[in-house]
């Protein structure tokens, strides 16, 4: 087992280095700041309009909360499920380490990559809007796979290209799912469990695929509505806390975010000449894991924004910058600072200052300075109900995957194996889990982009097309779906 184990490591490694170190983090950046271009900076410039069609509407409009559709879920389950995926422990585990391997300054370009990539997932999920269509149950399917097969696969030369993009997307998103979306959520519960409570890795792996078997084979809906109750809960809980630690340690605020901007650019290392080692190790580890935390730039969470009941493309792509501007920018600053702030690192380097402790358990290590002995068993709790709300959402993207590739009636087999692959995570590596889980981000990643990029002009037509009717008041035709009966039939429910 040992040898299999070193083989996988050795072969994801090369894998890794090229995905991430080579293109990964242009792709990623350069993506962002196109998608920022073209819609005129949109998550600065209507800033207002969207907090207030996102937050806002939920105590306001009850189309947002609406679920009468028997077969789709309402936008803000979407939003649940979707931020069940995202809010994990990438921002926990996830955030102390890029502390630890990529100093105090990867924080900074987690804060960059999240800026621009609510962008990217407001670009994703506008295509995926646009571009999706229903299955033989009635039920609404997008995602990369559709708007790479259908929008770029629809330009000149393109369509063997889309269909091959499409496909292999979608098999990066099966093997992602069981990465990001499972053995390291699952690894990252039974260490903490163990550690706080005693409780065996064997033991957390055979009740979690009980309790994942019951809540996955039920479907989206089932999925949705165990999401909506417990994401809203457990974030507020967990901001609780660091917030706490916040003003506990108000009095090192200045040190924390210049220990940040400062190491951001190396400073320090410009004087040694390592600069542009320290830069790519900084860089690097920021934006890895602003993706593993936020998964801007993946494709991911478009899967299930697609589901939801939505005419408005637009409408659907600002719920997705307002799950980024949620992970990354609040949650994540705020695990950020609980590390920084109270001495269980060195605030130049990053380097662990608790002997014994691994980089995931910092936050839990953090929260101990605070609330002592309970700080750790909160941590760990945290965990256990942040990174299993993730293992359902990623099991939604994994079907939806597994759908496009061998239909829908074939997506109980995905099922069956992904609630089977729940008991393996537990068991495995903790390290070694995490760098599988980024090797595969960054292979779903790569053609989720290129269709990002490619269709960069339809956001940009889209997203002027609804500045002009909703926020400028014109008179001008919805741009809504692809589809020409879609197209208007929503229009006719838009304009009403």
């Amino acid at each position: 087992m040992e040898e299999i184990l070193a083989k996988i490591a050795e072969v994801n490694s090369v894998v890794y280095n090229f995905v991430w170190v080579t293109i990964g983090i242009v792709l990623l950046l350069g993506s962002g700041f196109i998608c920022t271009v073209i819609t005129k900076a949109f998550q600065f410039t209507h800033f207002g309009h969207w907090v207030k069609e996102t937050i806002g509407s939920i105590f306001t409009d009850k189309n947002v909360n609406d679920k009468s559709d028997k077969r789709n879920i309402s936008q803000f389950q979407a939003l649940c499920t979707a931020l069940s995926a995202t809010v994990g422990t990438g921002n926990i585990s996830g955030t102390a380490t890029a502390i630890v391997f990529g100093g105090p300054g990867a924080i900074f370009w987690m804060w960059v990559a999240a800026i621009l990539g609510m962008m990217t997932n407001f670009s994703e999920n506008v295509l995926g809007i646009f571009y999706r269509r229903k299955n033989e149950r009635g039920e609404w399917c997008g995602g990369a796979m559709y708007y790479l097969k259908d929008g770029l696969g629809a330009k000149k030369g393109c369509k063997w290209i889309g269909s091959i993009l499409a496909v292999l997307f979608s098999i990066f998103c099966i093997f992602a799912s069981f990465g990001i979306g499972n053995l390291s959520q699952m690894n990252s519960i039974a260490v903490n469990l163990d550690s706080a409570f005693g409780i065996p890795n064997w033991f957390t792996g055979a009740a979690f695929v009980i309790i994942a078997g019951l809540v996955i084979v039920g479907g989206l809906k089932r999925i949705a509505s165990v999401t909506e109750k417990i994401v809203p809960t457990m974030v507020v809980l967990y901001l609780i806390g660091t917030i706490a630690i916040f003003i506990a340690n108000i009095d090192m605020a200045g040190a924390v975010f210049a220990s940040i901007f400062k190491n951001a650019f190396g400073v320090d290392a410009v004087a040694g000449g390592f600069a542009g080692i320290v830069m790519k190790e900084v860089v690097t580890w920021g934006c890895k894991r602003g993706v593993f935390s936020n998964e801007a730039g993946l494709g991911s969470s478009v899967m299930v924004h697609s589901c939801s009941n939505v005419k408005e493309p637009v409408k659907q792509g600002m719920w997705g910058i307002f799950e980024v501007f949620v992970d990354t920018l609040i949650v994540c600053t705020l695990s950020a600072f609980a590390v920084l702030s109270s001495g269980v690192v060195d605030l130049t380097t990053g380097q662990v200052l608790v002997s014994g402790i691994e980089a995931s358990a910092l936050v839990g290590a953090a929260f101990e300075t605070l609330f002592g002995g309970f700080g750790k068993y909160f941590i760990a709790i945290a965990i256990m109900l942040f990174a299993f709300s993730t293992v359902l959402g990623w099991s939604v993207y994994g079907t939806k995957a597994w759908e496009y590739l061998f239909g829908t009636k074939a997506t109980i087999v995905y099922k069956v194996i992904f609630v089977s692959m729940v008991f393996v995570g537990p068991m495995l590596h903790s390290s070694l889990a995490w760098d599988v889980s980024d090797t595969f981000n960054g292979l779903m990643m790569i053609p989720n982009l290129i269709g990002v990029i490619t269709l960069s002009p339809i956001v940009y037509k889209i997203t002027k097309n609804y500045v002009d009717r909703v926020i400028k008041g014109k008179h001008v035709e919805p741009l809504l779906s692809v589809f020409k009966e879609i197209n208007d039939e929503h229009s006719k429910e838009v304009i009403k």
